[in-house]
């Protein structure tokens, strides 16, 4: 126990002054849920319109009545288009209008990316309700979206888990390939295994600063998305915790793999950073895998990040996954680890390998 105790100790030192590991442990999600909750403030599309307003003609208040039914939007009105234009490239408006009583003419600032969906619905909403009330008709079947499940906190609630489960990946893999091949080059691991210190022993110490670390790094990435951007979540704790082991220990038997294969401590930490980047954007952490091509939704099923993603979005509350679906994820991620790190880690670990 003292040996263990030892090498928990020394594994926590080296994990704070390993500053690869410790930035995408720590400060890689911290850093982009600042990034992207600025950005995007944790909404999705523009919260209220602001319509910018150019009428030459006269249509009898068809427009005006029009207009007054949509809710969320906000008039500007204007004496020319130029006037128009100007106010939309500086955002002082969000959409523009040209209405000459007989054709509606909508004007977008092409550079408004993330709102550009949003508001060409409403623009398709008002030409429609103005088409209908042209003809003294009224709409025939009044449409409702409903959101079925918790899949309801919109694009940002969704990445944050996805940040989490990545950050857990990453530090799993750097765990075991990135510090054993350093400390075999180093010369330390022959000097360890010369002492009465075991294999598994040495490995379950790096498990085990990871797991805190794990727990801590998530743990203040969901703190900062609610305190600062109001994110909402509905945390399982106990399954939480659960899943944050799982992914943890199963990182690191990911993590052995590579340690197996690549014997350079900086080959092996370039190898797991190019593996956790591909699975990045293919695992559906900021791009849902629904709208890649067929053969890239079947790319990222092979992944074991996307698994992770969407066990982390289900343990927080956000998305919704069958409970059968759940348990067969954290168990292949504790099996895969529990079965790779004393298996492999008898052979990586020992001395005069290289």
């Amino acid at each position: 126990m003292r040996t263990f105790a030892a090498l928990l100790r020394s594994q926590a030192l080296v994990f704070l002054r390993d500053k690869v590991a410790l930035f995408f442990t720590l400060l890689f999600p911290v850093v982009f849920i600042l990034i992207f909750g600025f950005v995007w403030g944790g909404t999705e599309g523009p919260g209220k319109v602001t319509l910018g307003l150019v009428q030459t003609g006269d249509d009898g208040g068809l427009l005006s009545s029009v207009l007054a039914q949509q809710k969320g939007l906000e008039l500007r009105r204007y004496e020319a288009r130029a006037e128009l234009e100007q106010a939309l490239l500086r955002r002082r408006v969000s959409l523009g209008l040209v209405w000459d009583g007989q054709v509606l003419r909508f004007l977008q600032d092409p550079t408004r990316v993330q709102e550009a969906y949003a508001l060409s619905e409403v623009a398709r909403g008002i030409a429609s309700a103005a088409d209908l009330r042209r003809q003294g008709l009224a709409p025939v079947i009044l449409a409702q979206r409903v959101n079925v499940g918790r899949g309801s906190g919109g694009w940002f609630a969704l990445v944050v888990p996805g940040i989490m489960a990545f950050s857990i990946l990453i530090s799993g893999l750097l765990a075991v390939s990135g510090r054993i091949t350093q400390m075999k080059e180093r010369g330390l691991l022959d000097r360890l295994l010369v002492t009465p210190m075991s294999p598994p022993a040495l490995l379950g110490a790096i498990a085990g600063v990871r797991l805190v670390v794990g727990v801590v790094s998530t743990v203040i990435t969901l703190g900062i998305s609610v305190v600062l951007f109001r994110v909402r979540f509905q945390v399982n704790w106990p399954l939480y915790l659960l899943f944050v082991v799982a992914a943890t220990v199963g990182a690191m038997g990911l993590g052995t793999l590579i340690a197996l294969v690549v014997r350079r401590p900086g080959s092996a930490s370039t190898v797991a950073s190019i593996v956790a980047q591909v699975m990045l954007f293919l695992s559906g952490v900021y791009f849902p895998l629904e709208i890649m091509p067929s053969f890239l939704r079947t790319l990222g099923r092979a992944f074991p990040l996307t698994y992770m993603v969407e066990g982390m979005r289900y343990v927080t509350g956000v998305a919704d996954l069958a409970p059968g679906q759940f348990a067969l994820v954290t168990a292949g991620f504790l099996l895969l680890g529990v079965g790779l790190l004393p298996v492999l880690g008898r052979y990586v670990v020992r001395p005069g390998r290289r």
